[in-house]
Parts: C-alpha cells; structure tokens; sequence
C-alpha cells in the first residue's frame, strides 16, 4: 500500500451558510491522504502511480466551487479522486475553516472524513 499526503493545503474560497460568506470568502486548511495498492507497480514512473500534483489539481479546482457545506465539499473532493482512480482503496480529508464567523470565537472548525472503498 501506498499512501499519498497533502496536508496544510491553504486556500481562499467563498463556502458557507452565513450572509456574506459567498462576497468576503474566508481561509481554508485543506489535509488529503490517499492510499492505494501498488503491488507490481513500476515505483520508477507516474505512469502507474497517483502523483500529488494531480490531486491537488482536483482539490484547487474543487475548491473554487462555493459551497454552503463543508461535508458536502469533502464529499465531492473524495467522489472525484475515486472516480478519477479506481484503483484508491482509502481517502480521509480534513477541511478546516480557519476563521469561524461566530462572536468571540477563536480558533477553527472543520469536518473529517474516513471513507474505505471496495476494490
């Protein structure tokens, strides 16, 4: 198994329910690991393997999509890397907002997903 990482992944986005988030935006923390088998796999070449620069193209470019929910951000992130990869068996992604418009907060809230696909 191999797992591919990006983490601390930063973006500015327009995603939220509040009035507002959609014209100021606000900063975004985004964490991917990746895990798929690699048994037999040429190590030496992309051609067989899943490069970072690619999914953080999927990422990016899912990312500039507002949308009011996080989990529904993480969940189209997750659902393109599989259907761009089959061969991913794990996916876990952490999307964090790093500055919460709530009155006296400090801080960063966010959701977490694990999903295990059948291969």
């Amino acid at each position: 198994m191999l797992t591919v990482h990006l983490h601390n992944l930063l973006f500015h986005s327009y995603h939220g329910l509040y009035n507002g988030e959609e014209l100021i935006g606000n900063d975004f923390e985004v964490n991917l690991d990746v895990t798929y088998d690699v048994s037999g796999a040429d190590l030496d070449s992309l051609k067989y393997l899943i490069s970072y620069e690619d999914l953080y193209k999927i990422v990016q470019n899912r990312m500039l999509v507002p949308t009011p929910l996080l989990e529904e951000l993480a969940n189209g992130i997750m659902h393109k890397i599989k259907h761009q990869y089959a061969q991913v068996e794990t996916i876990r992604i952490s999307i964090f907002k790093l500055k919460a418009p709530m009155l006296n907060f400090q801080g960063k809230v966010g959701v977490s997903f694990f999903q295990k696909f059948g291969v």
